[in-house]
């Protein structure tokens, strides 16, 4: 805390002193000059107890002026560290959604879905293994608790249950024959299988041995100099990076079917799965820079053995959205620092809008020609959110008017999703311009009412800082309110980090960049990430052309390319 009040001494009081005027000419008698020594004591007396009196009332005023300086500012620090107590103990304890509800458990998921479910959902639907030709219903909406038919694909093994021979004969007398049969369904799982792979290479030699014999060519295999196949490294890419499972875990679902491969060998077999699908993640790039609109964030990732760093120093995985509409990309990169020109590499010789967090490390690139630069909403919301949190429990404050002002515009949002992009440009006008004019009014109006430190004073003053950037997704119809889609990309990140907490080397960091990229990316054109990795790691090895390497991008390949990949 800081008294600024204190700074300054209190001025000078202005006193009104008794007026005294010596005579021109002072008289020679001695009693008429000690009668007017004695007048001019006594005004000088008492202009000095006036001046002590003023003086004291000064410092009295003073030091009440700076008292309650310093109780405003004491209350005002005790606040603060209320708020930030509240806001901790709820990041620690309480929901991760923006919603204000309660937490929920996390260790009786089967009892409480138990809880809330029927008998009848002891049995899961199943589709018929013929599926017949007939026109698609119309989408009728999930019952909530039921599962979703599983595939008409999955391989049905019949098991026959027969009457015994003793019981097939009739109360009459005569033998009994089979008029039908009743079938019901069950699901099983096959626990998975490891294999070896023997490449025999035929030789043949000439019989006088006259000329050297001839050996069958090996097909190039992804990893040459590893004794792991393609199918291998899909399944190892796939629960790392998709089922964030740490190699740890992995290294003991190994030993138990069997096969000792210790960690570090895994962990090599990533990183040079990495290198060989790097030229599908520079396409990717090429891509994402056809995007009209690119969304950018960063998270952090700790790298324990890195050249001149601190194992404990903090790098960061950037990522990056966006991608022609029949095109999504989600790109990761990897790279040391946070600094602006990180976005500046990435993003070079990019020419459209920019949606990121108000973060300053994206300002130099907004200042580039062609760039446009958006700022998120949704972190304003959440900044309001947490300013709501440290109300008093119970009582609406004015963060929760922020909250249902910038849910209006959430709600127009909501109601013009499936939308043209022309007629969401035109509500926008309409609708979303005047609710923003009526946010600002608010703003412009609460923020100089509001203490600039507290919860809601941090809130107001980030709004005011970037209102033009958060204001200019009306301008189109296809620019975005928040930046929720590229913080959707990290989350798988961020939830496999949790697993396995950092990356050994940068090279492993690298690695997972690229296989984040690539598996993300899949799921985002609808692809399951095992059969496509499957397919990449056979045909990748020996692609000799630029096109043969597109055609392996995600948007080039469909589902039913990758059908046989399902089948053992």
């Amino acid at each position: 805390m800081s008294f600024t009040s204190l700074k300054s001494p209190p001025q000078a009081p202005e006193i009104e002193l008794p007026a005294f005027v010596l005579p021109a000419v002072l008289p020679d008698d001695v009693d008429a000059l000690k009668r007017l020594l004695q007048t001019q004591q006594d005004v000088m007396s008492t202009a000095q107890q006036a001046m002590q009196q003023a003086v004291q009332q000064a410092m009295e005023q003073a030091l009440h002026e700076a008292r309650q300086v310093a109780m405003r500012e004491a209350h005002d620090y005790i606040i603060r560290m209320i708020e930030q107590s509240v806001l901790a103990r709820h990041r620690m304890f309480g929901a991760s959604s923006e919603q204000l509800a309660g937490q929920g458990r996390l260790f009786d998921e089967a009892e409480v879905l138990a809880q809330s479910s029927t008998d009848a959902q002891d049995v899961a639907a199943l589709p018929d293994a013929t599926p017949t030709q007939q026109t698609a219903p119309d989408k009728q909406p999930k019952a909530r608790g039921k599962r979703a038919p599983l595939p008409g694909t999955l391989k049905r093994v019949d098991i026959v249950h027969d009457v015994p021979e003793h019981e097939r004969t009739c109360p009459c007398g005569s033998p009994m024959v089979e008029i039908g049969q009743d079938v019901s369904e069950q699901l099983d799982i096959v626990p998975m299988q490891v294999r070896v792979l023997r490449h025999i290479r035929k030789r043949y030699g000439c019989p006088d041995s006259v000329h050297a014999p001839v050996t069958a060519a090996l097909p190039p295999q992804p990893l040459p100099k590893s004794n792991a196949s393609a199918d291998f490294l899909a399944m190892l890419l796939t629960v790392k990076y998709v089922d964030g499972l740490p190699l740890a875990r992995f290294e003991n679902v190994l030993e138990r079917h069997g096969v000792p491969v210790p960690r570090q060998t895994l962990a090599r077999w990533a990183i040079g799965a990495g290198r060989l699908l790097q030229p599908l993640h520079n396409l990717m790039r090429d891509a994402l820079l056809d995007s009209a609109v690119i969304h950018m964030d960063e998270t952090v990732v700790q790298v324990l053995k890195e050249a001149g760093r601190k194992a404990s120093s903090q790098s960061y995985m950037w990522v990056q959205t966006g991608g022609p509409p029949d095109k999504p990309v989600i790109l990761y990169d990897y790279d040391t620092s946070r600094s602006a020109e990180v976005p500046l590499r990435l993003l070079s010789d990019y020419q459209g809008y920019l949606m990121t967090d108000g973060y300053t490390g994206y300002n130099k690139l907004a200042h580039i020609k062609g760039v446009e630069h958006l700022v998120c909403f949704a972190h304003v919301r959440r900044r309001f959110v947490d300013a709501a949190r440290v109300q008093p429990k119970g009582k609406r404050g004015r963060a929760d008017v922020a909250i249902d002002l910038i849910g209006k515009l959430y709600g127009i949002e909501s109601d013009y999703r499936d939308a043209t992009v022309e007629v969401r440009g035109l509500a926008r006008a309409r609708l979303s311009v005047p609710a923003l004019a009526a946010l600002k009014s608010w703003m412009d109006e609460t923020l100089p009412t509001v203490t600039p430190k507290s919860a809601l004073g941090k809130a107001l003053a980030y709004m005011a800082k970037y209102w033009s950037r958060l204001t200019r997704y009306t301008e189109r119809g296809d620019l975005p309110i928040d930046n929720n889609k590229c913080e959707n990309a990290i989350r798988p990140f961020v939830v496999g980090r949790k697993a396995w907490l950092f990356s050994d080397t940068p090279a492993g960091a690298h690695a997972s960049a690229v296989i984040y990229s690539l598996v993300e990316t899949v799921k985002a054109n609808g692809l399951e990430p095992y059969t496509w990795l499957r397919r990449v790691l056979r045909s990748l090895p020996l692609a000799q052309t630029v096109d043969e390497v597109e055609a392996l991008l995600p948007w080039n390949l469909h589902s039913h390319d990758l059908a046989s990949e399902t089948v053992p």
